[in-house]
């Protein structure tokens, strides 16, 4: 399957428009599956609630209905980031294909002011069965806790799809760890641009990738500009976690003798 990263500028509030500019980027190559950024159609730095409630969406709303749209034109799947609003309001991802809405996951893990504006995540770590194997999702800063992409893998999940808007350089090598030690290949699609608003003043890495379950960097973006990222996976590889004749990385685990 051809698996494709998408890596944005979008402008803090203009939803239209940062919605229209990643589905001419998704537009510009073909892939079975896209991954877009965390909050790929509002912009991150909120000042308030009151921000994120003026933009945030249901998981049927307008971003859904074009990016379903999108799936459906060209039967593939995309996963982006949003922020969704029930009765509370959460940073989430969403997985679409052809057919609608797959599956949904809401952040766990927020980081630094994000805890002021949004809930933390009530669904657990979520796989969906794809036509080309199991995939799961996680967030941002979900890749410094260990346990995200573990949980992922202890459900089946082959591929971990991951929504990031990164601030912090140690990502991208640290996913490099996660996927050797989980034999998994991931998808981290990140944003690049700035966004100064009250005060904060943030800078976004880029160096949005794909690495596969032996570690290899498959394809790493630059760090400044928008772009599209796509490389031909085999999901398949990633079902043995076999490293030699007794090493199994799952298998060998011991919960026993692990603290919580």
């Amino acid at each position: 399957m051809r698996l494709a990263i998408v890596q944005t500028r979008p402008e803090f509030g203009s939803t239209r428009a940062n919605l229209q500019s990643a589905i001419e980027l998704m537009e510009s190559e073909r892939a079975d599956l896209y991954v877009l950024p965390e909050l790929f159609n509002t912009g991150y730095n909120f000042i308030d609630t009151a921000e994120v409630e003026s933009v945030a969406e249901r998981t049927d709303g307008p971003t859904f209905q074009a990016i379903a749209r999108f799936a459906k034109d060209r039967a593939c799947y995309v996963a982006y980031g949003f922020a969704e609003k029930t009765n509370r309001l959460f940073n989430s991802a969403a997985l679409v294909g052809p057919d609608g809405l797959i599956g949904l996951y809401r952040k766990i893990h927020l980081f630094d002011r994000e805890t002021l504006l949004f809930e933390q995540g009530d669904l657990g770590f979520p796989v969906f069965d794809l036509p080309f194997g199991r995939v799961g999702m996680m967030i941002c800063f979900d890749w410094i806790y260990p346990e995200s992409a573990r949980s992922l893998a202890l459900q089946g999940a082959q591929l971990v799809l991951h929504p990031s808007n990164l601030v912090l350089p140690y990502c991208p090598d640290a996913m490099v760890t996660r996927c050797l030690e989980s034999r998994v290949f991931s998808a981290t699609a990140n944003r690049v641009g700035t966004e100064n608003r009250g005060g904060v003043n943030l800078r976004f890495i880029g160096t949005s990738e794909v690495v596969s379950p032996r570690g290899e960097i498959m394809v790493r973006l630059e760090r400044e500009e928008p772009a599209v990222g796509v490389v031909e996976v085999d999901l398949a590889e990633a079902r043995s976690k076999r490293i030699n004749q007794y090493n199994d990385l799952l298998a060998g685990r011991r919960p026993d003798q692990y603290t919580s």
